[in-house]
């Protein structure tokens, strides 16, 4: 039996402090969607700029790379572990830089996952390129693929089309980088932005559905889960992250941050509208079964 490391008295946020490997093969609970931000395997000695200071790129051992073949053997065991616990119509999004994406992408292939789209997320904010040596790393890429080549998936279409000034949104996201608000409770090296997993859960998921995180890092999917009335499982190896984790659910139970943080996502009012309606179907209602 696998006791939770923390479980909101709302059971809408559960995290599991664990390495995936271990803990994915011991339940058999599906989701509508997974978000994964795997190790990109760039901690190698190089520099970078953070809060305006030259900083050493090392997030931790978790991150440095081995070789070619192992980067595949990584990747291609948890997407294996990952497309176990997804419904049959379940989508799976992977965030990315050139270091990893195509490892990841060639692993999808092999396990008969079907990709759909190649999101371009472009930082409106990136850091500066304190070489001058190339071009500034302004992008990440996220892969969107589903369970299987024939079942169909959810899209919410229309809505998307809706946060793009009722035009057809392209795989081009401009969004900013994570901003101060979204840190008040500790930092993760590779935090992702409220507003960057907001839209990806909305593009892909009804209210109550259940979504996963194999690498949770400071839950920020778990965050914008619950703020857009979503369930949430996180797993996370390091426990220093895991406490952030909790710490962060247990800001959003205050009703003043919780509306503070969907005033500022712009996604979250023009899908309050189309979402009045739409619901999971009743199998999503069901408890984790920890």
């Amino acid at each position: 039996m696998i006791t939770p490391f923390f479980k909101s008295i709302d059971h809408t946020f559960t995290l599991l402090h664990g390495d995936c490997f271990e803990l994915l093969p011991q339940f058999n609970f599906k989701f509508d969607m997974i978000f994964a931000d795997p190790p990109y395997f760039l901690s190698n000695g190089g520099i970078s700029v953070q809060s305006g200071k030259v900083v050493c790129v090392d997030k931790g051992d978790w991150d440095k790379g081995g070789s070619p073949e192992q980067i595949n053997e990584f990747n291609l065991k948890w997407l294996s572990l990952c497309r176990e616990k997804l419904k049959a119509n379940g989508t799976i999004w992977i965030s990315g830089t050139y270091h990893n994406i195509f490892s990841v992408a060639n692993a999808l292939t092999e396990l008969g996952y079907k990709i759909l789209n190649v999101i371009t997320w472009a930082k409106t904010n990136p850091p500066p390129n304190i070489s001058c040596r190339y071009f500034t790393y302004s992008t990440e890429f996220i892969i969107w693929a589903r369970q299987s080549q024939k079942n169909p998936h959810l899209f919410n279409y229309e809505l998307m089309k809706q946060l793009n000034d009722n035009k057809q949104m392209t795989d081009v996201w401009r969004l900013p980088a994570i901003a101060p608000w979204e840190k008040t409770c500790g930092k993760h090296p590779t935090q992702k932005p409220l507003a960057l997993l907001t839209r990806i859960i909305l593009a892909s998921t009804k209210p109550n559905a259940w979504i996963m995180d194999p690498f949770a890092g400071s839950s920020t999917t778990g965050i914008a889960a619950n703020l857009i009335g979503r369930r949430f499982l996180g797993i996370e190896k390091e426990l220093s992250f895991a406490k952030i984790s909790q710490e962060r659910k247990l800001e959003l139970d205050s009703p003043s941050k919780f509306s503070e943080f969907r005033s500022k996502i712009k996604d979250i009012a023009v899908a309050d509208f189309f979402e009045a309606s739409t619901a999971c179907e009743e199998d999503s209602f069901y408890n984790l079964p920890f």
